[in-house]
């Protein structure tokens, strides 16, 4: 485990990104040397930073991401690790496959962040905010995926478009979200698909009528769920016995499934033990501090046996 020194010393990466519940993954993980750690989702690399710094001299880290852009800014946020760290363009879903190509099978711990990062957020030219105006894109990886939210929004029949607002947002006013934005197409911004919903629902409190409808298209265009449950599943069995496995969460849909695989896994006979009965949440804190690690949750598990081969991840976590 860390060192009392270790506890509540957070670091920002190199770009000045504060990655979220830092602390609480480095207790969790609790990184050593000579270990092989695996970041499914490597963002701007400050989680993957710490887990460097303290299984030095020797111990390694696979950083996935299937963000190019990402790849680029966590190479900079590594540097001097440059010779520990291996980073890959690729997908959660497919981690345990990976970690054998890369030499990580098995590994000593995996971070799985899930969801869109401050940093797309950020970027207008992406499309995932409704706050700044920019294309309808929200796709992770634009250089291998062709379907963008500009297409599901103006060529999904309405009843589908309603169906994919209340799967993958859960929005309750999906049906008529999606009569307006029928009606108003083509639409070719975030603003103005924004403005449509917002006209369609009225303000709702203090959450923008916009934010479920955009974390579905997002969800949908990027397959988040389907990826999320192969990828909790690929993350156990990458890992080695012993070995550790944290999540974090920003919405129920996304925290949902981990908590119910993680379930299904402690049973008789378990093959993991749970490290956190309930999600771990940041401190009052963090939360002043980095306002975007208000809804993060964390969950964790370490392995006890190896997980046989059965059903699909999303069967198991749907039952």
């Amino acid at each position: 485990m860390p060192s009392a020194e270790d506890a509540g010393t957070f670091r920002p990466s190199a770009t000045g990104h504060e990655p979220v519940l830092y602390d609480e993954v480095m207790t969790i993980l609790a990184p050593r040397p000579g270990g092989t750690y695996i970041d499914g989702t490597v963002g701007a690399g400050g989680h993957a930073r710490g887990i460097l710094e303290r299984c030095a001299p020797d111990g390694r880290l696979l950083g996935l991401d299937q963000d190019m852009q990402a790849l680029r800014v966590a190479r900079a946020a590594l540097a001097g690790c440059e010779t520990r760290a291996t980073l890959v363009h690729g997908s959660f879903a497919q981690l345990a496959t990976l970690a054998r190509q890369h030499g990580f099978y098995p590994a000593d711990g995996v971070l799985l962040d899930v969801g869109v990062s401050s940093m797309q957020l950020a970027a207008t030219e992406r499309g995932f905010s409704w706050m700044q105006e920019g294309p309808l894109d929200m796709r992770m990886d634009p250089d291998t995926m062709e379907t963008t939210a500009a297409d599901l929004v103006n060529t999904l029949p309405e009843a589908d478009l309603a169906d994919v607002l209340y799967r993958y947002g859960e929005e309750r006013m999906s049906r008529r979200i999606a009569r307006a934005i029928v009606r108003a197409r083509p639409l070719r911004t975030t603003t103005g698909l924004a403005e449509v919903i917002a006209r369609a629902v009225g303000r709702r409190g203090r959450i923008h009528p916009a934010t479920r409808s955009f974390q579905a298209l997002r969800s949908a265009v990027n397959q988040e769920t389907e990826a999320l449950e192969e990828g909790l599943r690929q993350a156990v069995d990458a890992l080695g016995l012993g070995g550790r496995l944290a999540v974090i969460s920003f919405h129920s849909l996304e925290d949902r499934p981990a908590k119910y695989y993680f379930r299904q896994l402690a049973q008789d006979p378990p093959a993991v033990r749970l490290l956190t009965r309930k999600p771990v949440r940041p401190s009052l804190e963090e939360q002043e501090r980095n306002p975007r690690s208000r809804s993060a949750k964390l969950r964790a598990v370490e392995k006890l046996a190896v997980v046989p081969a059965g059903p699909a991840t999303a069967q198991g976590i749907r039952q």
